[in-house]
């Protein structure tokens, strides 16, 4: 017997026991649970009577039916059963635990929202677009998917070196890619040939806050970014390597739900640190509230056993804490503390000031770094400092040359050491004049994070590209990248940043390597003189092409007209039947123009908005020859 019968067939058991429902004829699944844990005999006995129930819920031991009430108990819990109930929940982000058991039942807590088993196919627009996302980004719930996470079919291959632009004749491993696409889909892609070898992922997603093109529909917008970021998140994890790491921007509206999240999909125990960056200079002094400042960046780790964080090297500001110099050859040095946290009876003793005499012991409950030999002979050979007048405590001679070669990151980042809003925008605009990006993250920033995180020849993953700061960054600074992107400004934003990156070779250059390139951002800092190159690519479309025409068509005679085309040549939704709607061609006509968009996205099936790799040698779908041997050699065929 099907679960949902047994739902059913259980709920008209109980409701024959008046002790089991409210006055107003409501189940109290409390009480149910109550009673099955305390093994009521009126409730074995009830059950015992349903041959299906019985069946579920008892198994026999040498001849006996034994009652196994945790089953039940999470059977009664379990969200689907008087499903009524979940109306009151359903615009409600609550915590919930494992198996969709209740806090009280479970020690594990994982983040719950309505949709949550569901897929959120779309992806995010350019800041100042406004476009009305409900229309384009429809939830699709489990049993709607079939061929949707299918590696998708590759084409408009390019490649961008320092001599212009050029077929492909081949790629390969070494290759880095900036792929147009759904991210979803291309992350589905990507997981055939890139699973569990990328060491750092990298992503600005839209922070949800209203205004940054996340505009999804009504009462359920926070719950549509939350499926958003899941179905994504967790295919990350699949493709970062077991060393790797995932940093991910964020704002405060959805900083906490994000990093719950993060929890479920990552494990808590893989959390690393929230970093905090300083974006801005100067805050409002005209805030409503308090002056926002700061974003954060979450960091995790795939495995916290073996991840470690690279140290950043020692600049200025490190080095001048070193300012004493005994002219004994041993360089600057500063003071540090002689005692340490771990009691150890071996560090307790009296240190004896050579200059007065005086004798020195740790206070209670502390001890000394190192042992009584040891510390003589620091004493010794002048590596303890006893104050500028010689007859203070000890301190111990931290001297610069014997310390490690770099330094730990702080997890407060200024904006003076990796840049700010202003910075980027600076950054960005001077390749998107229309001034497109509001929050833009400075190349100084990302240099910090792939510096922490990976090292050279490793590879980079973004995607929420963007304007390209990641790719550009990484190619800046030898590693290899992916960049996926949705939106047509790809091409004109994030590509051409690339092609500036790599820059052109110079005209009478003594040097093959010399080039004209970009030498902002960190160009400078890293020695950047140009060179290397990507592929491009685009995820060859099917439905998606009428989604694209759907979405600039201005009044009801074009939407019309694609409808017409959608029946001839697009791949609908068994949910729609034409011949029905073209039955009711005044209902149609009716429609505003909002309305007659809505329809026609619904009407598409979205498992086909991208056309399937196993359908690559489909005539109706005319792919080329050549894009064939190259998807044949991206997947391995």
């Amino acid at each position: 017997m099907e679960n949902m019968s047994l739902f059913q067939e259980l709920e008209k058991l109980l409701r024959m026991e008046s002790r089991y429902c409210s006055e107003d004829g409501v189940l109290l699944k409390n009480s149910i649970v109550e009673a099955a844990l305390a093994l009521r005999p009126d409730l074995i006995r009830m059950l015992l009577t349903h041959e299906g129930l019985k069946n579920n819920f008892f198994v026999e031991v040498d001849g006996m039916l034994v009652f196994d009430k945790v089953r039940f108990q999470k059977f009664v819990m379990n969200k689907r059963f008087l499903a009524d109930s979940y109306t009151s929940f359903k615009n409600k982000i609550g915590l919930t635990g494992e198996d969709d058991e209740f806090l009280a039942e479970s020690r594990e807590v994982v983040l719950s929202w309505p949709y949550k088993d569901c897929v959120l196919e779309g992806g995010q627009t350019k800041e100042d677009a406004k476009r009305n996302e409900m229309f384009w980004n429809e939830i699709l719930a489990p049993d709607e998917i079939n061929r949707l996470t299918e590696p998708k079919v590759l084409t408009n291959f390019a490649k961008y070196d320092a001599d212009g632009k050029h077929e492909v004749a081949e790629v390969s491993d070494q290759d880095n890619l900036i792929i147009k696409g759904n991210n979803l889909l291309a992350l589905h892609s990507l997981l055939k040939k890139y699973r569990g070898k990328v060491k750092l992922i990298y992503i600005d997603p839209p922070y949800n806050t209203g205004n940054d093109g996340f505009q999804y529909n009504d009462s359920f917008n926070h719950s549509s970014w939350l499926t958003f970021m899941r179905n994504r998140l967790t295919l990350a994890r699949e493709l970062l390597r077991k060393d790797g790491s995932i940093w991910v921007s964020i704002d405060d509206d959805e900083q906490g739900y994000l990093k719950a999240l993060i929890d479920e999909i990552f494990g808590r125990h893989n959390f690393i640190n929230n970093i905090v960056w300083e974006k801005k200079y100067a805050p409002s002094n005209d805030a409503k509230w308090l002056s926002d400042s700061h974003d954060f960046i979450i960091l995790y780790a795939k495995d916290k056993d073996i991840w470690r964080p690279n140290l950043l090297e020692r600049g200025d500001k490190q080095n001048q804490y070193y300012k004493y110099d005994d002219n004994d050859g041993r360089g600057h040095w500063r003071s540090d503390n002689v005692l340490v946290k771990t009691f150890s009876k071996s560090g307790v003793f009296a240190i004896v000031n050579p200059n007065t005499e005086q004798e020195f012991f740790p206070p209670e409950g502390s001890c000394y770094r190192f042992n009584e030999e040891t510390t003589k002979r620091l004493v010794a050979e002048n590596r303890l400092y006893f104050g500028k007048d010689g007859k203070g405590a000890p301190q111990l001679k931290r001297y610069l040359s014997e310390v490690k070669q770099g330094v730990t990151s702080l997890t407060l980042w200024k904006r003076e050491d990796v840049g700010d809003n202003q910075d980027a925008k600076y950054e960005v605009n001077k390749l998107d004049t229309t001034d497109s990006f509001d929050t833009p993250k400075p190349e100084k920033l990302i240099q910090r994070i792939m510096l922490l995180g990976s090292n050279k020849g490793d590879l980079v993953l973004d995607y929420h590209l963007g304007s390209g700061t990641t790719a550009a960054v990484a190619h800046k600074m030898g590693r290899r990248y992916i960049g996926v992107e949705q939106m047509d400004y790809i091409e004109t934003v994030a590509v051409e940043r690339l092609r500036k990156v790599i820059g052109a070779k110079k005209e009478g250059a003594m040097f093959g390597d010399e080039h004209d390139c970009d030498q902002g951002g960190i160009s400078k800092a890293v020695g950047w003189k140009g060179g290397g190159s990507f592929v491009y690519c685009e995820l060859a479309k099917a439905n998606q092409n009428f989604v694209d025409q759907i979405e600039v068509a201005a009044t009801k005679e074009q939407l019309t007209t694609i409808w017409e085309q959608m029946q001839q040549s697009g791949f609908l939704s068994w949910k729609i039947s034409p011949k029905i709607i073209n039955a009711e061609a005044k209902a149609f006509a009716d429609l505003s123009v909002d309305d007659t968009r809505r329809f026609l996205i619904e009407s598409l099936d979205k498992n086909l908005l991208y056309i399937p790799l196993s359908e690559i040698d489909n005539e109706e779908f005319a792919i080329s020859d050549s894009d064939k041997k190259l998807n044949s050699q991206f997947y391995g065929k």
